[in-house]
């Protein structure tokens, strides 16, 4: 496919990222609000979600 985005992250990063969707999806199953990261994992999610959104065209959101 010419349309694929594809994100190439570091351990930490994709530690971070996959953190983050399995306590999204466990929290809302239980109905229960989400945790916000630590600060450290929230600013590499930030670059990557950054990232993501210019890829797909989306632009910034502030």
């Amino acid at each position: 496919m010419t349309d694929d985005v594809v994100l190439r992250l570091d351990r930490a990063t994709a530690e971070d990222l996959y953190e983050v969707l399995w306590l999204l999806g466990e929290h809302i199953a239980a109905g229960a609000p989400v945790p916000e990261p630590p600060a450290e994992a929230e600013e590499r999610l930030s670059r990557v979600f950054e990232f993501l959104g210019d890829s797909l065209g989306k632009g910034r959101v502030v």
